[in-house]
């Protein structure tokens, strides 16, 4: 089984390697370099003691002075110079501090023995066991000339302790290796954060596409960073966005195409129901006002008919609302002016409004343009709404119709509101209202608002039931405003 490992984690691990691998080969270097600089300093320091024990003893050397000698040698040696020994012409030892006697191979001889150059140093480092412990010195020799003629007296040599340069060493190591860990921690913080902000957007991209893989295009990825991720980001949410869009116009369509399949077989079922019912129903019909028309009759034969004419009439009005709703019919399409429409519809069913004396508000906002429509189809919409209305709402009621432009729609739009203050629709019923053979009231075949929706959709429209803060009901009636629709 493949190990599965974060991106995170692969990044904090490779940095972390590439972090220590730089700050300790920078470490290195610096070390390296002070240790080296160290150590010029303190063989600087060692030949400039070593000039000055050789210009204070020069006459003692020449005139081989071997008490005045061993007695500045004596002043001169402590813990951190270590022996003195002076050297002849020859390069024979002539004096030394007596802590190195048992020590020959430092004072037996001279390593600059036959050099007679001035500027010449002689330096070495090795380790000596002297006061009882083993010590790390470095050794000087430098020639000693006279002051006038310059001829060489001898030499001297200068065994410095390297202790306090180890203790100066072992600061600087301590100093280096403090800065490093500071830098690494400041590296894996700066590290921690630059991950994060790498790997946080990259994990918001793979929820968005779990989401986008499971059907849920409706959650935005939200990341600001103006670099790569954020034109992925960007470039992910279009196309979640398009995504959605056409996912909306497959669901559109699909529901159209239900309808069509509804209206195909409501269609075929009325052709049948024209067929067998409707003309049996108009002999029935003829022979029952043949029969009224006989005087032979009584009063309560006679209601009964009456009756029964009453039914046969919901019968055929039920048969010619479902051949309307049913029949696919051209627009015949022209510009009418909204308000000039429904004033019209309004003297239609002024007749049920009347004996309820319901109360009209009219609000025609100014600029309203001109539409392109079925001027009569639009007719039955607005009576069909209308009439709902005036069902709903109780004596003394109210009906309000607003006609006004939504500016901000391309191509601009005609809205037409048509509120009451009537018992109102559930919001559970709120689409429901617009299919075919529904209907909450005892009476109603349910073909009015189906029928309506029908035509508000074949001029590319749209109608729905909005909220209301107010007891009452709202229908939202959108139609295009210019160009045809």
């Amino acid at each position: 089984m493949k190990l599965r490992i974060s991106l995170h984690t692969r990044f904090m691990v490779w940095f972390t390697f590439l972090l220590v691998f730089l700050v300790g080969a920078i470490l290195l270097v610096i070390e390296k370099r002070e240790v080296a600089t160290i150590f010029e300093e303190s063989k600087n320091k060692g030949v400039l003691m070593a000039k000055n024990i050789g210009e204070l003893n020069l006459r003692n050397l020449a005139n081989y002075y071997v008490d005045d000698l061993l007695a500045s040698i004596r002043e001169q040696v402590n813990e951190k110079l270590l022996y003195v020994v002076f050297f002849d012409q020859s390069g024979a030892p002539i004096a030394y501090n007596p802590e190195i006697a048992d020590r020959k191979e430092l004072w037996c001889c001279s390593r600059l023995q036959g050099v007679s150059q001035v500027d010449v140093v002689d330096a070495l480092t090795k380790d000596v066991f002297l006061a009882k412990k083993l010590q790390r010195v470095l050794e000087i020799e430098i020639p000693i000339f006279s002051r006038g003629p310059m001829v060489k007296r001898g030499s001297i040599k200068i065994g410095l302790s390297l202790e306090d340069m180890r203790a100066e060493i072992r600061k600087t190591r301590l100093a280096l290796v403090l800065i490093g860990a500071a830098g690494f921690l400041l590296g894996m913080i700066g590290a921690t954060l630059l991950a994060r902000r790498i790997t946080q957007p990259i994990k918001k991209l793979m929820d968005g596409t779990v989401r986008v893989s499971k059907g849920d295009f409706s959650h935005p990825i939200k990341i600001e960073s103006a670099d790569e991720l954020g034109n992925l980001a960007m470039s992910f949410n279009e196309m979640s966005a398009r995504l959605m869009a056409s996912r909306e116009q497959i669901e559109e369509a699909h529901k159209k195409l239900i309808q069509a399949e509804k209206l195909a077989s409501i269609g075929k079922l009325s052709a049948t129901i024209a067929h067998e019912i409707r003309n049996p129903l108009t002999s029935v019909k003829l022979n029952i006002q043949k029969v009224l028309e006989d005087g032979r009759l009584g009063a309560l034969e006679q209601e009964h008919l009456a009756i029964t004419q009453e039914g046969i009439g919901q019968i055929e009005k039920f048969i010619k609302e479902l051949l309307n709703f049913t029949r696919v019919s051209g627009l015949q399409l022209d510009h009418f002016s909204i308000a000039q429409i429904i004033e019209e519809s309004m003297k239609m069913i002024g007749d049920c409004f009347q004996p309820k004396r319901i109360a009209i508000e009219r609000r025609i906002e100014e600029g309203v343009p001109e539409v392109l429509v079925d001027g009569d189809k639009m007719r039955q919409v607005f009576l069909n709404v209308l009439r709902n209305a005036c069902e709903a709402v109780p004596d003394g009621g109210k009906v309000s119709l607003t006609v006004s432009v939504v500016a901000e729609a391309r191509p601009k739009k005609v809205r037409i509101w048509i509120s009451d203050n009537g018992c109102g629709i559930p919001d559970k019923d709120w689409e429901a209202i617009f299919e075919p053979f529904f209907s909450t009231k005892a009476s109603g075949f349910g073909l009015g608002l189906a029928n309506a929706r029908k035509i508000v959709e074949q001029h590319k429209g749209t109608i729905r039931v909005i909220k209301k803060r107010s007891p009452g009901t709202v229908f939202e009636i959108l139609i295009p405003g210019e160009g045809e629709p």
